[in-house]
Parts: structure tokens; C-alpha cells; sequence
């Protein structure tokens, strides 16, 4: 239907143009004069608001010009009052007295809470409040908003115009909402299940080499410098009774990570030096924990050094509100030294104790449901999910639905590397089969169908790309000239990729905390696996450097980079990470040196001798040098950084092999190469700094 102009409308309702403007003035219209045009809507209403004063003349055709003018002047009240009970009642009554009287019908026949969507047609407002629309219209009216019938208001608005006719609202909850939901849990069917521990503590202080010590694993080696980068879940078994640990990273850049291990965990053991004392990241992780609400064990470790005092320790803890047991406190602190495998039995024993009075209990026979500890790309596997079971049992074959993605699980695999058919509560377990890579802390929920698990993807997914729409940082290049309009401001944007999603969120929160009043850090961009040619083609185009963590650019995408002057930087350990940046960013100088990568072999075969391995390879492109520094990469993530021990073409030692040709290499104190991995060759060119 087309809009009416008002002197139309007022002429059909015999009235005259300025008691129509008026009248919406009045409601808040925002309309001018008789020639301003209304919605087919609210003509409708005000349609029906004059209706009376023709209910007499259709009864009394003959008097039809005298009634209406002589209604016309009378106040509405007096109109009511004379209009003939049936007839009214009939035709109009019920809409007409909805202004008075809905509100007490409702409450007495509606239900006094009505569920509504975040977005709804004020048609569908009107059929859940059981209203008409036209009196809908003028709630809305009356607050200043104009509207169709068919046009859409948020719930806020919503909740305002029911309130109006006293109906009490909630939001409406989707299938999405439902699935997620927390489930209260019968307590007949609950089992007692096995404690989730969290290590936590402050950097260097032999959290993983006290869970290698329960492990009875070397972990601590398979770490860049002897730092946790990411987030481990493993299972022990002591005096029968199983204790799943999470390893949480301590450096200050892995605040997320230590935040959601503390929520997914039942008892937290703070490990602190006894030659260190509490440190910043100790105070960190003890805040986390009192935060979930999570008994504290405190791992005083480091006791065999001779510098050891853990008195001081404990002393400093009073500080923090932590008083041991002996001290008259209730936080138990066990002497430790995971070097020396001292004080492990007693502090398991102290784990199982306060896991016995918490009382933990969950219902091995329902749907799973867990957490997502981190997540990753792997070439072979696809998406990998490394997920904490919190109830229920995951089988293989499952429907899942995990935060914006969805899967049928193919296979589960153990902290051991062992496939297994099923995981109970409290068990880590990488889950395979996901369609995209979850983002680390996801609620991970078994659900009975895989189209009930792609609706609930779906319907995330668009509430994902509402929220991103609201948001405006997207990048553009009109947005980025903009921005660096705006005044003296400058800005370094990033685009971050890292090997899994736990290092990319942390690498992440520490480069946007660098921001000064000067120079502002932007992540536009962070993801999981190699750089690829998208995100070169995004840094082109929003003039970011790419910040890889422990990944490195595919072929294409490093030719592309260098064909754009993008600047990639690759690192391993997030401390240099950061020192570089914060450096950049003190006048966005050039670092002093600059990697050069010389070329890429790819290994075909290998040789053992005696002493090593040799690497029989093919050179992709570039070339290889005696000279250079080497980096090994497994489905182009980094295993090995170091320096070749020996070039030999054929029996013969070479300094450098062009592209094209095969050669053995040698790398020295790394063996575990393997066929298919690729060898990146580079050097360091010492760059001047310049304004």
C-alpha cells in the first residue's frame, strides 16, 4: 500500500487537516502539515480511533452528515458513552476499550511473561502481547517512534510498549541458546569423577617441569627455551585413582590462557620458586583462582637449591591472603624440588584429599558437554580440538555443535597419542572432525543429530556476523586514510597468525596493551596455520606488518609479500616478539637486523650415520649455503632452528647448492628430520637504522 497524505485521510474522516496534524503532533509524530504523507498503518489506526462517530450513521443512514459533524465536536469519552452497546461491541468495542481495559484482561486470560526475539515486526509484537497492532502503533507513537506494522524494533523497545499493557517480557531464547544453556543435573544419576587440576604460576618456575616429574616425561624439551607456549591437558593415575592436569603458560602475555584454566578446573596448584619468591605472574594466577572460586594448593618447588628459603615464600603469601596450614591458615603448601622427584607423592596425596572434600561429582550417561582448551590446523588431521570433558561421555560418531562450528567426531585421541572409542568426564581428548578450527575456551556440547549441530553453527554464525556488523573496525582503505587523517596519530597495524588458537588470542591481547598516546597497535586480523596469500593481499591493502608465531608463509604468499613490500616477521619465543615491536614502535624504525631467506629444500630421503642424520634434499628455490642459519618446518610449522653441520653434493663437501640440484645436509644436534620436511635457509643483514 502506498502512504496517504493527511488532508486525504481527514477528508475520508470527515475531520478537518489541522486536527489530524495535531492529533500526531501530540503522539510525537514528526509531521509538518496536511500535505505531509503517513504510513498505510497508522492511517489505519487513526482509522479506527475516529470509527465512532460513524457507527450511529451506519444505523441511521438518513441523519449520516448530522451525526458526523455533531459527533465531531464531542469529546471522545461522551461518544463512548452514547454509542450503542451492541453495535459497538460488535464492530469496534473490543479495540476501542484496549486503551483502558486491555491491560487488566491480559493479565487475568495472558501470561504475565511473554517471550520475545531480539529483533521482531511490531506485527508479531501484537500477536504475542494479543493486541492489535493499531494500538501497538500508538504505544510506539506515544514514546516518539514511527512504524509500520512491518517494520522491525529491538527488544529494548519492545519490552517498553509491553510494559504499557502490563506484560512482563524475557528474551526469547533460539535453539543456539537453548543447546548452550547450562543444565541443572539430576544428582541420582551423578558419579564421582576424577579432579581437574591447573598448574599456575610465574614464568621459569618449574610448573612444567613439575608436571614432566608426575608425567614421568620429558615435556620441558619439546619447549622453546623451556617456556610454555601453549596450554597441555594431560591424565595421571596415582593409587588408582586418575588427576587430569592443565599446563598453563606463565609469561604475562598468557593472561587468557591462565584465566580460562582456572575456570575449567576444580583445584589449582600455584607453584612458586623458594629462591624467587611470589612474582607478578604468581599474584596473577592466585587472583584467577580466588576469582573461579577454586581451592589453592601452594607447590613451594625449587627446595634444593641453596638458595631456597620457603619461609619467605610463605610469608609473602600472607601478603597476598594466602596463609599456609602451619601458620593457622587453610592453604596447604607442600616443599617440592621436581628436579629431584621430592615432595610429589605428598603433594598428589594433598591434590586427592581436597578433591575428596569438594566432592566432585558429574552424569557419565548424558550428552557431553566440555571446554575447548586450545585449538589447531594440522595438514594431515584438519581442525584439532583439544577439549576438557566437564560431563557426560564423548563417543566416536557424536554430532557436536562448538561455538560458531559444528562436526561428527572421527576419531579421539588421548594425551598419551592413543586412539580411543570414548571420553568421560573430567578427561582431556583432541577431537577430531570439527569443519573449522573453534576458538580456545568454546563450549563444546554433543547434540542428537548432525542437522540439529549445523542449525546451532548457523544461527552462531549469524549472530556472529551481526556482531562484527556493529562493530566498525573493519578495514578498508577509505577507513585507513581516514583514520591517519585524523591527526598526528599513528597507527601499526598487524595481522597475526599463529600455529594454534590459545598463542594467537595471547600474542594478540600483549601487542594491542603496547598501544601509546603516540602510536596505536591494531590487530585487523588473527588466525590459525601458515600465512597464506589472503592475508598478504589484507596487509596490502590496510598497510599491516604480519606477525607469524611459530608458523611461516606458504611459497606463494612469501612471493607475494616480497612483489607488495608486506613485512612478515616470524617468531618463536614471544619475548622477542614483543621487544621487537615496542622497538618498531619507538619511531617506527627498521630493526638493526633483517632476515634474509636464501632458499627452501624439501627432503626426499634420510640417511643415518654415525653420529647424525643426513638429510638427502631437493632445493625448491634459491639456494642453500654452508654459511646459513636453517630452520626445519613441518607442514610449515617451525620444529627446529639451528646451523648446518655439513653440504655435501654427492661424496663431495660444497658451499652452496643452487635450485634445481639434490644435496645432503646435515643440521647440527637436531636428527628428528623426516621426509617431506622443508629446509629454510637464511641469514641476518645488519640493517642502519634511519628516520
Amino acid at each position: 500500500m502506498k502512504k496517504i497524505r493527511i488532508y486525504e485521510l481527514a477528508k475520508e474522516l470527515g475531520l478537518e487537516s489541522k486536527v489530524v496534524v495535531d492529533f500526531l503532533h501530540d503522539l510525537g509524530a514528526e509531521v509538518s502539515n496536511h500535505m505531509s504523507t503517513i504510513e498505510p498503518d497508522i492511517a489505519d489506526m487513526l482509522r479506527e480511533h475516529y470509527a465512532p462517530e460513524e457507527l450511529p450513521a451506519d444505523l441511521v443512514p438518513e441523519e449520516d452528515d448530522t451525526k458526523v459533524k455533531k459527533v465531531k465536536k464531542r469529546p471522545r469519552e461522551e461518544r463512548e458513552k452514547d454509542a450503542p452497546p451492541k453495535t459497538f461491541g460488535k464492530k469496534k468495542g473490543g479495540d476501542r476499550r484496549s486503551s483502558q481495559s486491555k491491560p487488566s484482561s491480559v493479565e487475568s486470560k495472558e501470561p504475565k511473561v511473554v517471550a520475545l526475539g531480539e529483533q521482531l515486526s511490531v506485527n508479531e509484537l501484537s500477536q504475542k502481547l494479543g493486541v492489535s497492532g493499531t494500538e501497538v502503533i500508538k504505544q510506539l507513537m506515544k514514546i516518539g517512534i514511527m512504524a509500520s506494522l512491518s517494520q522491525t524494533i529491538d527488544y529494548d523497545i519492545a519490552a517498553i510498549v509491553a510494559g504499557e499493557f502490563g506484560i512482563a517480557v524475557k528474551p526469547e531464547q533460539d535453539l543456539a541458546d537453548e543447546i548452550f544453556a547450562e543444565v541443572c543435573e539430576d544428582p541420582s544419576q551423578q558419579v564421582a569423577r576424577p579432579p581437574v587440576v591447573t598448574i599456575m604460576g610465574h614464568v621459569d618456575h618449574g610448573k612444567t617441569t613439575l608436571l614432566d616429574s608426575i608425567r614421568k616425561t620429558k615435556v620441558t624439551a619439546t619447549e622453546a627455551g623451556g617456556i610454555t607456549q601453549h596450554i597441555g591437558a594431560y591424565q595421571v593415575v596415582y593409587n588408582g585413582k586418575p588427576i587430569t592436569f592443565l599446563d598453563t603458560p606463565g609469561h604475562e602475555a598468557f593472561t587468557a590462557i591462565r584465566a580460562r584454566g582456572a575456570k575449567a578446573t576444580d583445584v589449582a596448584v600455584l607453584v612458586v620458586a623458594a629462591n624467587d619468591g611470589v612474582m607478578p605472574q604468581t599474584v596473577e594466577a592466585l587472583n584467577h583462582a580466588k576469582a573461579a572460586n577454586v581451592p589453592i594448593i601452594v607447590a613451594i618447588n625449587k627446595t634444593d637449591l641453596q638458595a631456597a628459603n620457603p619461609e619467605r615464600v610463605k610469608q609473602e603469601l600472607t601478603e597476598h591472603g594466602l596463609v599456609v596450614e602451619e601458620w593457622g591458615g587453610d592453604t596447604i603448601a607442600v616443599n617440592v624440588s621436581a628436579l629431584q622427584d621430592e615432595g610429589i607423592d605428598e603433594l598428589l596425596e594433598m591434590i586427592l584429599l581436597v578433591a575428596e572434600v569438594e566432592d566432585l561429582k558429574a552424569n557419565p550417561n548424558c550428552p557431553a558437554r566440555g571446554t575447548v582448551i586450545d585449538a589447531k590446523l594440522d595438514k594431515g588431521r584438519g581442525p584439532v580440538a583439544t577439549v576438557l570433558i566437564s560431563t557426560g561421555t564423548l563417543r566416536v560418531g557424536d554430532s557436536f555443535a562448538v561455538g560458531n562450528m559444528c562436526g561428527r567426531v572421527r576419531a579421539l585421541i588421548n594425551d598419551q597419542g592413543h586412539t580411543i572409542k570414548e571420553a568421560g568426564p573430567s578427561t582431556p581428548v583432541e577431537v577430531l572432525g570439527i569443519n573449522d578450527v573453534p576458538e580456545a575456551g568454546d563450549l563444546f556440547v554433543v547434540v542428537k543429530d548432525e542437522q540439529t549441530a549445523r542449525q546451532v553453527a548457523s544461527i552462531q554464525r549469524e549472530k556472529q556476523r551481526d556482531r562484527d556488523l556493529n562493530k566498525s573496525s573493519r578495514v578498508t582503505l577509505d577507513d585507513l586514510f581516514q583514520r591517519i587523517q585524523e591527526g598526528d596519530v599513528k597507527e601499526l597495524n598487524l595481522v597475526i597468525k599463529a600455529d594454534v588458537q590459545g598463542s594467537a588470542e595471547a600474542v594478540r591481547a600483549s601487542l594491542e596493551k603496547l598501544s601509546t598516546d603516540e602510536v596505536r597497535v591494531k590487530v585487523i586480523h588473527q588466525g590459525v596455520g601458515a600465512i597464506s596469500e589472503s592475508d598478504v593481499l589484507l596487509a596490502t591493502a590496510s598497510d599491516a606488518v604480519i606477525i607469524a608465531f611459530n608458523v611461516r608463509p606458504e611459497p606463494n604468499a612469501r612471493k607475494a609479500a616480497e612483489r607488495d613490500g608486506v613485512d612478515i616477521r616470524v617468531y618463536r619465543i614471544i619475548y622477542n616478539l614483543l621487544d621487537d615491536v615496542k622497538a618498531a614502535m619507538a619511531g617506527l624504525l627498521d630493526p638493526e637486523f633483517k632476515e634474509q631467506i636464501l632458499g627452501r629444500a624439501e627432503v626426499r630421503q634420510t640417511f643415518k650415520i654415525p653420529g647424525g642424520v643426513i638429510a638427502g634434499s631437493y632445493v625448491l628455490d634459491g639456494k642453500i649455503t654452508r654459511s646459513s642459519e636453517v630452520r626445519v618446518l613441518r607442514d610449515n610449522v617451525i620444529i627446529h632452528e639451528g646451523k648446518i653441520s655439513s653440504l655435501k653434493r654427492f661424496k663431495d663437501d660444497v658451499r652452496e647448492v643452487a635450485h634445481g640440484y639434490e644435496c645432503g645436509i646435515g643440521i647440527e644436534r637436531f636428527n628428528d628430520v623426516k621426509d617431506g620436511d622443508v629446509i629454510e635457509a637464511f641469514i641476518m643483514v645488519k640493517v642502519e637504522r634511519s628516520l
